[in-house]
């Protein structure tokens, strides 16, 4: 069975011209199939402010109403999808921007109201491997950013660590999928100030010890959660670190087990 890599970059690599550009540079040339997924940084919030729309968050996480929906799918599936895209052309890697309307790819459900109201946020329902696939089987590498959709027209913002593991759960019936989340640190570390303090391997066991310490905790929880639930479904294996670890495997990085 042939091996699909599923490579998630954050928003500090997108936020960052020189970081995004070498990231792109050196995912250009990993051979085999890929699909990329990307998050959309600070410039959603910025477009918002320029337009004197109120940012609502809560426990650090995007409250999306009619307003905000427009300007993340603008930014998430248009400036930021179709920049990469471009990117990524000019290094010769022939690739086409998805939001998980296109080809019906990810279907959501629209995030219940109760306990908090989310406005339109979407939790994967399902992935749709078939249209995807023929452009694997053709050499065309996809690009998601983080929007999905309910089936019945309505566009659903959705976390991009989410759609990057339901991906990799989705294809691991046709491939021997592996799941990267790339970011600016070089993986789960024991103290948040020293970059060296790797945690190299993390299992169920472990994980629970590091939360019950607090070590994991706020925007790592929903990410350590998502690396779980794909290592738990099927996904050969997953890493989270900076990007050098696609690159060179003697990268520190964290491998989830």
């Amino acid at each position: 069975m042939e091996t699909l890599k599923i490579i998630k970059i954050g928003g500090n690599v997108i936020d960052n011209v020189e970081a995004l550009e070498s990231f792109l540079k050196g995912f250009a040339t990993i051979q085999g199939s890929k699909i990329l997924v990307h998050g959309g940084g600070k410039l959603a919030t910025k477009l918002a402010n320029q337009m004197n729309l109120p940012v609502k968050m809560t426990n650090g996480r995007r409250i999306t109403d009619a307003n905000t929906l427009d300007i993340i799918t603008m930014v998430y599936a248009g400036k930021i999808n179709k920049n990469i895209v471009a990117k990524l052309q000019s290094y010769q890697c022939n690739s086409v921007g998805f939001s998980g309307a296109d080809g019906n790819t990810i279907v959501s459900n629209k995030r219940p109201v109760d306990p908090i109201d989310f406005g339109y946020v979407g939790d994967v329902k399902l992935v749709n491997t078939e249209t995807v696939d023929i452009l694997l089987k053709g050499n065309v590498t996809p690009v998601f950013c983080a929007i999905t959709h309910d089936e019945n027209g309505q566009l659903l913002n959705t976390n991009a660590d989410t759609i990057a593991s339901e991906l990799a759960i989705g294809f691991s019936k046709l491939y021997k999928t592996q799941l990267y989340y790339c970011f600016e640190k070089n993986g789960v570390l024991l103290d948040i100030e020293n970059d060296d303090s790797v945690v190299e391997n993390i299992d169920s066991e472990i994980y629970k010890a590091l939360k019950e310490d607090g070590v994991i905790a706020d925007g790592m929880l929903p990410k350590l959660d998502n690396c779980f639930h794909a290592i738990s479904h099927n996904v050969e294996k997953v890493c989270i670190g900076k990007p050098e670890m696609l690159f060179d495997e003697n990268t520190k990085h964290t491998t989830i087990q």
